[in-house]
């Protein structure tokens, strides 16, 4: 999808569909204003019939106002409040969505002016309305004999006024770069894992170095992981004839002197459980597993576009964990490439095992900042639910940037304690920590054990086991998250230098 900003006349706008808000005060903005004097008060006369009362998410779809020229007007009810919530905004624009797809139209235009939501400026409104009607557009269909017909709309406008111009143009840039992203990672966790396998994306990898001169890639192989001493990522791929990968993706964007931010995402293409195994029930939504190799490539995806200037390193940490007689075992004992020595007493607490080698493998960088992000622990999703990623650290600085940048890009993250207290619970009688931490804290536990890792530079992590897909029903699927938060903390990152 594509978005362009206009300062065009309201009633000159020459659009299929102009979408107008109209809260319960019936008010309208100095835009809806402006069209109503050009109709010689059709709109007011139109309100006044009670057609629409303004309720949230309630529609009116107007053909042929007398005195403009858009084709049609599309009156959104925004509710009680003065200004809208961010949820409040997703929801209305997936209810204008439900009405634009119908439509005969390849281009729809949104009034800013009309769009009034707590704590966002005109150009943070127009980036979450347009993410929101451009993920609302995605579809996955590429194994179904029929393919649906593709929404007609292609194009989103927006109105603004001079001042301010400049920064919704740049939010449109910015917003278009993350949604390429989010379908990136989106397509990428929706593939079945008899394709999307290590190998797979290391291709997807390489492809996208192709065409990219900022970009190289190296995929590090078995016997190179050997070599290193990533005991740790061998360990879990040894029940599966699909080959681990560590893939490293090398953004040089700024300066070489600058330190770069480094993004490390779990790349379990396939989770059974390995000896461990998982319940049968929903055991294909482990294809998901991957989502934060996906994220890192869908992050990448946007810094290229957007040409940031930063120096980035993405790395995939990839395996596939099945059970075979080769596979590990509850009470093996592996040595990371930190030297440190685990205890796995779960084998379904492996994301944790192939994070640690590749958080161990950062350090090369000198790294200004390391974020890894996994479909970690179902412990977030019984704290934090589906909504909220959860989010740990040993920089408080990193921290808060990270918290600020997903309020920003309405992708939220929720800060979880740290402590030392909870380190007791890795305690292994036989080796230098355990994999888990029972069942207690697991979210935190883990997060704990990666600590033990990431002591060399400023580090945090994001548990997006609740966010990065949507589990069951028909709207099953990846979605994209937290893609946003991650691009709006690098731009973030982009504009303190």
């Amino acid at each position: 999808m594509d978005f362009s900003v206009t300062l065009e006349p309201v009633q000159q706008l020459e659009t299929g569909t102009l979408v107008l808000g109209i809260g319960e005060d019936l008010a309208l903005s100095p835009a809806g204003r402006q069209l109503d004097q050009a109709s010689a008060g059709a709109l007011t006369r139109l309100l006044e019939s009670g057609d629409i009362q303004g309720k949230a998410g309630q529609i009116l779809l107007v053909q042929g106002l007398t005195g403009a020229a858009a084709r049609r007007i599309l009156l959104v009810g925004l509710g009680k409040e003065p200004q809208l919530a961010d949820r409040h905004l997703r929801r209305i624009m997936s209810s204008v969505l439900a009405q634009l797809k119908p439509l005969n139209s390849e281009q729809a235009t949104l009034v800013l002016d009309s769009l009034q939501v707590k704590g966002r400026s005109s150009a943070s409104t127009a980036a979450l309305a347009c993410e929101t009607l451009a993920s609302g557009l995605y579809s996955f269909d590429q194994f179904k004999s029929e393919k649906a017909e593709p929404a007609k709309l292609e194009h989103i406008e927006l109105l603004t006024d001079a001042a301010n111009e400049q920064e919704v143009r740049q939010a449109c840039a910015e917003t278009r770069a993350i949604v390429a992203g989010m379908q990136v990672t989106r397509d990428l966790g929706n593939l079945p894992p008899n394709i999307c396998h290590p190998r797979y994306l290391a291709e997807r990898a390489r492809e996208m170095a192709a065409n990219n001169p900022a970009l190289t890639v190296e995929v590090l192989e078995e016997k190179q992981l050997e070599e290193l001493g990533a005991g740790a990522l061998l360990a879990v791929a040894r029940g599966s004839d699909q080959p681990p990968r560590m893939i490293v993706l090398n953004y040089r964007g700024a300066d070489e002197n600058r330190q770069p931010n480094v993004l490390v995402g779990k790349g379990i293409t396939f989770d059974t459980g390995g000896i461990s195994l998982k319940p049968g029930a929903g055991m294909d939504e482990m294809k998901y597993d991957m989502c934060g190799a996906a994220t890192v490539l869908g992050v990448m995806t946007a810094a290229l576009e957007l040409q940031l200037p930063i120096n980035l390193i993405g790395v995939l940490t990839c395996a596939e964990n099945m059970p075979s007689g080769g596979a590990s075992r509850p009470g093996d004992i592996v040595t990371s490439m930190s030297g440190q020595t685990v205890e796995i007493l779960n084998t379904d607490a492996e994301g944790r095992l192939v994070l640690c080698d590749a958080l161990t493998y950062v350090k090369r960088f000198n790294p200004a900042s390391v974020v890894n992000i996994a479909t970690l622990t179902g412990a977030c999703i019984v704290a934090l639910g589906d909504k909220t990623s959860g989010l740990m650290g040993n920089n408080d600085e990193l921290i808060g940037q990270l918290l600020a940048a997903g309020k920003q890009a309405g992708d939220i993250a929720w800060q979880l304690p740290l402590f030392d207290d909870y380190q007791e619970q890795l305690d292994s009688p036989f080796a230098d920590m355990a994999n888990i931490g029972g069942p207690k804290a697991g979210t935190i536990t883990a997060g704990c054990f990666l600590s033990r890792f990431t002591k060399d530079y400023p580090w945090a992590h994001l548990d997006i086991a609740g966010t990065a897909w949507i589990s069951g029903g028909k709207e099953k699927g990846a979605t994209g998250r937290p893609v946003p938060l991650l691009t709006r903390f690098l731009l973030d990152q982009a504009g303190a230098h």
